[in-house]
């Protein structure tokens, strides 16, 4: 496999860089397509497209490759791979839940090969959420989907679609094709493009262990017997807000201070308060919180958190003594204000760890495996993934 990642302020740099590409002797069949909500996304698929090359695609929360990272652009990791070892599908769920469309992705993807792996991504957002319109899309139900589907060993890779922070509307999609809530799916040939990679948070947990008291949905009102939205915000430092009239969204608190929660099997998930519910007096969690679940607050980051994600990087390949030919990269936006300047060490890191062409994009939510983990679903986490081929 060859590989090589591009990145453009507009359509038109994109077409120069890869006119320059193709005329030096490499011919991309496939597109990996990481642009922001602002571009012209139409002109871009049918660039590709009048180039023979297929495309998979999401908007982005901002992009990167290698040298280079951007908000409001476009970046793209271009493979040059044999059609008959991958299949692009996709899925507008439209009318269906998200569960039978999940289902569908799985037993297409199982009709295209005997040992597949997959690189995911779906729609960051919903449009019209039970809360609040932008409320996160359910990316558990994607990974318990396929991971029921496809069986527990397959790998899947990826994240969910951004928009430059608006919280409004996020898409995928192909070179004819595009949803603003579904599913686009590049399904390897397993046989013959090996897959390796992890998620990494870095969060550190603070104080005791809480437990959900009282919660319903995305709602949560009780954390140890006490009201959860007083509780969260004299930890905040911000018990003034009690009492006011109208509480105000404080998104650029919350981001750096996820809950760190117990799943099976000695796992954690970060899972982030979104928004408070004034009605209800409860916060909006960007996934549910069920009654039970038990949970730290999180310290502030700090520096070491780019050092573990290098270092577990460096570890796994000196472990399996295996090179790349890519490297794709699924981190979190609210890595990115919360790092700042250090998210660019943490991306760049990678890269230079797998000496390979590397695209990503900052995401609203992260599929991956910790390291010797399962399969789950991630928020806050740097996830990557490298393709080799055999």
């Amino acid at each position: 496999m060859k590989a090589k990642s591009i990145h453009g302020k507009s359509v038109t740099d994109i077409q120069k860089t890869l006119d320059n590409t193709i005329n030096n002797g490499f011919k991309p069949t496939i597109a990996i397509v990481f642009i922001s909500i602002k571009q012209d996304r139409r002109a871009l698929c049918n660039l590709l497209d009048s180039k023979n090359i297929d495309v998979f695609g999401a908007t982005s929360c901002g992009e990167f490759i290698n040298g280079q990272q951007s908000v409001g652009e476009i970046a793209i990791l271009m493979l040059e791979l044999a059609k008959e070892h991958y299949s692009i599908l996709f899925e507008a769920i439209d009318n269906q839940t998200i569960e039978e469309t999940v289902s569908k992705v799985a037993n297409n993807t199982l009709k295209q090969f005997s040992n597949p792996s997959l690189i995911v991504c779906c729609t960051g957002v919903n449009l019209k959420g039970e809360h609040f319109e932008g409320e996160h899309f359910e990316g558990e139900k994607v990974v318990k989907g396929l991971e029921k589907s496809l069986g527990p060993d397959k790998l899947f890779f990826g994240g969910m679609a951004g928009d430059d922070w608006q919280i409004k509307e996020t898409f995928v999609f192909t070179n004819k094709k595009e949803t603003n809530y579904g599913i686009v799916a590049l399904v390897l040939n397993g046989d013959k493009i090996n897959l390796k990679g992890m998620a990494t948070t870095g969060w550190k947990p603070l104080g005791i262990t809480r437990t959900v008291t009282k919660s319903k949905g995305k709602l949560l009102y009780e954390i140890d017997g006490k009201p959860a939205l007083e509780l969260y915000l004299k930890y905040l430092g911000k018990e003034d807000k009690l009492t006011a009239n109208n509480f105000k969204i404080f998104e650029d608190l919350s981001i750096e201070y996820p809950f760190i929660v117990e799943r099976d099997e000695n796992e954690t998930v970060q899972k982030t308060p979104m928004r408070i519910d004034t009605n209800e007096r409860a916060l909006v969690m960007d996934m549910p919180m069920p009654e039970g679940s038990k949970f730290w607050f999180t310290s502030p980051p700090e520096f070491d958190i780019v050092e573990e994600v290098i270092e577990k990087a460096t570890q796994l390949k000196q472990d399996t003594n295996e090179e790349a030919d890519a490297l794709l990269v699924f981190s979190c936006a609210g890595r990115q204000p919360i790092l700042g300047p250090m998210i660019t060490d943490e991306n760049e890191g990678l890269a230079e760890v797998w000496n390979a062409p590397m695209a990503g994009f900052f995401t609203y939510g992260e599929f991956g495996r910790v390291l010797n983990g399962k399969q789950n679903f991630h928020s806050g986490a740097c996830c990557w993934v490298t393709l080799k081929e055999k």
